[in-house]
């Protein structure tokens, strides 16, 4: 039996005991890096608050953030996926998804074959998964509907895959589109793509939660804010000016074309009365891309 043929309670099986050493790695894009939660000058994030949290007494963490802002999945297996098994993790966090869909070049079966590489790698060598879908950038942006309508049906095709690869891969999965980030504006950074602080901490919350319910011994929850300040209006307006105008400015260049062109072909199918047509496609490539066997590693 290969070790991706590996019973995948593994991970559970090879669980540090009390004074041993937990190895945790983050994989992943700028949600997971931590932007949105500086921190003396840097990023901390979600899963660095989360890995302070789960050695209970006794027992220490190594921590190591692989996550970098613009990565896309195809990312993962060529780059970030080598490190993390060097690391021999026995938990390790895979979100990932939404740089994807603000590509001109959005194919969902290249997404899910990358993801489930990725996941498949990781149990397969005994780390336990964290796994979340992601909220739909446009609605996060109030972009306008036309431009809106395209990115949320890419994000809903690559949740549905996201969803799918949890159970296949028995990941402890948070479902981060649901948290209530458009109604509870301060859980949003100034971009409002990414995380504030107090959002970082909640999502670190929720992964403790669940972790505490599939019965790992956890140290005590993360705080439900920050001791940290979060930083003042002028420091929200120095980071639009500096990195944010970076950041729109090399997607602008990427996804503005393809964007307008999804935007053109939405208007064109309302008023043929066929948008749900569209909708129909996107499920459709994204049940085809879950029954597409996994490419094999070199």
């Amino acid at each position: 039996m290969s070790m991706l043929d590996a019973p995948r309670d593994r991970a559970a099986e090879e669980r540090p005991a009390a004074g041993e050493l937990l190895r945790f790695v983050a994989l992943g894009d700028s949600l997971t890096e931590g932007v949105g939660d500086q921190v003396d000058g840097g990023w901390r994030g979600w899963a660095a608050v989360l890995a302070r949290s789960l050695a209970p007494e006794g027992q220490e963490v190594e921590f190591t953030n692989l996550a970098h802002s613009g990565a896309l999945t195809t990312e993962l297996t060529t780059r970030q996926l080598p490190q993390a098994l060097a690391l021999r993790p026995q938990l390790a966090a895979v979100v990932v998804g939404g740089n994807d869909t603000l590509r001109a070049g959005f194919d969902i079966r290249r997404t899910a074959l990358e993801l489930d590489a990725t996941m498949a790698e990781l149990s397969g060598h005994g780390a336990r998964l964290l796994t979340a879908c992601l909220p739909d950038p446009g609605s996060l942006l109030r972009l306008p509907a036309p431009l809106a309508r395209p990115l949320a049906r890419r994000m809903r095709a690559v949740n549905t895959v996201v969803h799918a690869l949890a159970a296949r891969h028995r990941a402890v999965h948070l479902h981060v589109a649901e948290l209530p980030w458009p109604a509870e504006r301060r859980l949003l950074s100034v971009d409002r793509l990414h995380p504030s602080a107090e959002g970082h901490h909640l999502i670190a919350r929720r992964f403790h939660d669940l972790l505490v319910q599939a019965g790992h011994p956890l140290g005590p929850p993360p705080a439900s804010a920050p001791a940290e300040p979060p930083p003042g209006r002028a420091a929200d307006l120095w980071w639009m000016a500096t990195q944010g105008t970076r950041w729109l400015a090399a997607r602008s260049t990427d996804l503005l074309p393809g964007l307008l062109a999804l935007a053109a072909s939405e208007a064109a199918a309302r008023v043929r009365g066929a948008s749900g047509r569209h909708d129909e496609q996107m499920a459709h490539a994204a049940a085809e891309a879950l029954a597409t066997p996994r490419l094999p590693r070199p």
